[in-house]
């Protein structure tokens, strides 16, 4: 029988037993880690095994988000403090072939250090593309403000993670850059014209090619007037699939956010009947991820299709680092840039790391 096409969450850094048993009972498709899962790297590894020997899958995946910047739940003294996406395009202003360069080396590290925990999907790159006036919940996440430097980065940024042997999440298609509100804590509304918004879908047009995206809890007037894309079957059909071309996997962002509404086994069954592949609930609370879990669908058909082909993308050994050495080149580098913040804390915390 197919697991449930789902990825949830735990409360702690080890699995209690209720949550095992659950985990075992369900087999959701992957588990996705937070700081609060996160002490050091010996225990992460248990966890990771643990959540793997419950559902009975060596290869079931395990997610985390790990961009670089505010978001990152990886951190030292165990591991570097990776900067912000948007310095690559400083770095690129003068020379777009080394900020791509520089960005590859962060996602070759980044998965480095993922790969050796058991982690193999990281929820990056951020493909959204920021405008004025809009909530700085993206901010410095997003590589640029200019589409086409966002895809390019976003691009190399990924190509590293999937040498190392790690899954990017391109997000949060088809673009969170003009929300006016943070989705954590309320439903943005975009209304903008279809015509702005296919700058948005620049870069998500242009890695189509990449295995899982993350949808945005943003509603588009202009598309649908009533649902955000998560809960949209126009904006993920007409949009998502259609207009820009991703025939990925497709997984929502956090079914607890504030930005949806109802229960959330409704949550959960409206992301299904929009066309979202797979489900994803973080807080690890079990009593909601049971509520999510009443509605979980069996991962099968085209969804079943398009896991396998994600999974198929990292069946091979990484590509060689020798990551004592790229890291300090990608430290050298960074402090050759003038201009880069000396509050990134990347030179100090760096030594700590592998």
């Amino acid at each position: 029988m197919a697991e449930k096409a789902l990825i949830l969450g735990c409360a702690g850094t080890t699995l209690s037993v209720d949550e095992a048993a659950f985990f075992r009972d369900l087999d959701p498709w992957g588990l996705i880690l937070f700081r609060r899962n996160c002490a050091d790297p010996d225990q992460i590894r248990r966890l990771v095994g643990d959540f793997r020997a419950a559902v009975g899958r060596a290869d079931a995946p395990v997610l985390i988000d790990q961009e670089g910047g505010r978001v990152q739940r990886l951190s030292p003294p165990f591991w570097p403090k990776y900067p912000p996406a948007r310095i690559f395009s400083g770095l690129a202003a003068n020379d777009p072939l080394h900020g791509r360069a520089m960005a590859r080396i962060a996602g070759r590290l980044m998965a480095h250090d993922l790969l050796s925990l058991g982690i193999t999907v990281d929820c990056a790159p951020v493909l959204d593309v920021p405008v004025a006036g809009a909530h700085d919940v993206i901010g410095d996440r997003a590589f640029s403000l200019v589409p086409a430097e966002v895809a390019a980065l976003g691009r190399a940024l990924a190509e590293g993670l999937l040498a190392g042997g790690v899954l990017p999440v391109v997000k949060h298609i088809p673009g969170h850059g003009r929300a006016g509100a943070d989705s954590h804590a309320a439903l943005p509304v975009v209304d903008a014209p279809r015509e702005a918004l296919e700058n948005d879908f620049l870069p998500f047009r242009t890695l189509t090619d990449m295995p899982l995206a993350m949808t945005a809890h943003v509603v588009y007037t202009a598309i649908d007037p009533r649902c955000p894309a998560t809960t949209s079957r126009r904006v993920i059909q007409s949009v998502i699939r259609g207009a820009i071309g991703y025939d990925g996997l497709v997984m929502t962002d956090d079914l607890s956010m504030n930005a949806l509404e109802g229960s959330l086994g409704a949550r959960a069954r409206r992301s299904y009947a929009a066309g979202c592949d797979v489900v994803l609930h973080c807080n690890g609370k079990l009593d909601e991820m049971m509520a999510v879990a009443s509605e979980a669908r069996r991962l099968t058909g085209r969804a079943r299709r398009r896991a396998d082909a994600a999974l198929g993308r990292i069946r091979h050994l990484p590509e060689p680092l020798d990551p004592v050495e790229a890291l300090a080149l990608f430290q050298d580098m960074l402090a050759r840039r003038q201009t880069a913040p000396s509050s990134s804390g990347f030179a100090a915390d760096h030594a700590l790391s592998v």
